[in-house]
């Protein structure tokens, strides 16, 4: 048995799988965000270990037989949040996540400490990844700067809770800005441009290797073997690759979460930062992959949900039922800033187009093709830096609604596969590299591609109408940000 747990933003979520690799038990417990100011996201570090014992208890009350066969824990999480620690590993402030935007003159001064950041990391500085967090911290907060003794990310303090070792991996590494990704080490300029050295780093390991084992009072209340030993596991979309068996260049996932993702595995480090595309290393020793991150996906969502008083899945059978005509309608999805491909934090969504007698439906389909060409920007540069998409694997919360499943084939003239289990995710594949961690079997042995039950071919007229929309949608984000910055 190995387990695989996946810190997220709005819950941890927990699942056991056997050696045939069915999940036999799943459970998850809610986090909640804060927003004490505009563009900040924050949350408890103790709200992550809470939750993480909150839903083992219920994988406990369910299947406490079969825990005592674990054998191997792997970790997943958010990526790029700051979590700043006393000498004493106890939290010194909210931690701060990935989608805050409060640091984006911190980018700036990051990459003018050390002009060589984005050959050391393949990226460029942007307000949600950790390096630039902690420069806020020095300007804003010297008291908590000057006692911070370790930074780690979300997975890495809850393993810290677990284990007593302070750990990361490389693909949750690459996330912070600190990291030298094409050598797969700290990078002593970076940190030193942050004030820091690597004293306050946790250890590096590849996903795959072991990073200590449960200390005996969570083996005991858990009742997981204190032998199990616990990977060093990646970040959630490293985790989402594994999970879907990504781990391979060809192979590519495009992820329906809180935020949107379009994943392709490499074999080399190929950065191409001028256009925010990411550049980070993988879960899996010698690869490395690329995203495109939108950092309002089913955000969008849910927040147009929320807006109307009704839930998500109905609008989306509300909007199936009819297939309304936008028209000129246009929905721009920037409701948390933006990643790829405008880095920028301070972008705001809208509606263009607007008229009279607009329903919720036709609203919702707007706002499921503002966030299908958001990706289609996103593939767009992904394949500048040479990276060439044939198909992708769909995973997440989204993978639910084929209606959206059509309007993203047509948008990206991709076909998208869908799992026949909707059990592939960053928890799956955390397992998945605690079972490595344990067996020492290869990736290849363990890593495979799900059954895929439904694929979605791109309509064709719908895909030569979405070339025009999109064309028309490019030009909003300019026009848009030019009457903010006035």
């Amino acid at each position: 048995m190995y387990l695989g747990i996946d810190v997220g933003t709005s819950a941890v979520k927990v699942v056991l799988v056997d050696e045939a690799q069915a999940i036999v038990a799943q459970a998850e417990a809610p986090l909640t965000l804060s927003r004490p100011h505009p563009t900040w996201s924050e949350q408890d570090p103790e709200d992550w270990w809470r939750a993480t014992n909150a839903a083992m208890a219920e994988i406990k009350s369910t299947a406490k037989g079969q825990l005592t066969a674990v054998r191997g824990i792997g970790l997943s999480g958010q990526m790029h949040g700051a979590t700043l620690l006393d000498g004493a590993d106890r939290p010194l402030r909210p931690a701060i996540l990935w989608n805050d935007g409060r640091s984006a003159a911190e980018c700036a001064a990051l990459e003018a400490a050390e002009p060589a950041s984005r050959d050391i990391t393949g990226n460029i500085a942007m307000p949600g990844f950790t390096a630039p967090k902690l420069l806020w911290v020095r300007r804003h907060e010297p008291d908590i700067f000057a006692q911070t003794a370790r930074v780690l990310l979300p997975k890495d303090y809850v393993r810290l809770r677990m284990t007593g070792v302070a750990a990361s991996d490389m693909s949750d590494a690459a996330g912070t800005l600190w990291l030298d990704v094409a050598r797969r080490a700290w990078s002593p300029a970076m940190l030193a441009a942050t004030g820091l050295d690597e004293r306050h780093m946790p250890a590096l390991f590849e996903g795959t290797a072991g990073t200590g084992t449960l200390r005996p009072e969570v083996a005991w209340d858990w009742g997981v073997p204190d032998t199990a030993v616990v990977a060093a596991g990646g970040g959630d979309n490293a985790c989402g690759a594994v999970g879907a068996g990504i781990i391979h260049p060809g192979r590519a996932f495009l992820s329906l979460g809180t935020s949107g993702v379009i994943f392709a595995a490499t074999d080399r480090f190929a950065p191409n930062p001028a256009d925010a595309v990411h550049a980070f290393c993988h879960a899996l020793p010698a690869t490395w992959h690329q995203m495109a991150v939108i950092l309002s996906c089913g955000g969008s969502v849910t927040w147009f949900a929320d807006l109307v008083g009704r839930s998500p899945r109905e609008l989306d059978a509300a909007a199936e039922a009819v297939d309304p005509d936008t028209r000129d309608l246009l929905f721009l999805p920037y409701l948390s800033g933006e990643r790829t491909p405008h880095n920028d934090a301070g972008a705001t969504g809208a509606f263009v187009g607007l008229r009279a007698g607009g329903d919720a439906p036709t609203l919702f389909t707007a706002v499921l093709e503002g966030v299908a060409y958001a990706f289609a920007d996103g593939l767009r540069v992904l394949e500048a830096a040479g990276t060439r998409v044939e198909r992708l694997v769909v995973i997440g919360g989204g993978a639910r609604s084929t209606y959206w499943g059509g309007i993203l084939a047509a948008a990206l003239d991709r076909p998208l596969d869908y799992a026949a289990s909707g059990d592939v995710g960053p928890a799956f594949g955390a397992a998945r590299l605690g079972r490595l961690a344990a067996t020492g079997e290869t990736p290849d042995a363990v890593c495979l591609p799900p059954e895929i039950a439904l694929t979605i071919e791109p309509d064709r007229a719908k895909a030569a109408r979405h070339v025009g929309r999109i064309a028309r949608y490019r030009t909003l984000y300019p026009a848009l940000k030019a009457w903010r910055e006035a």
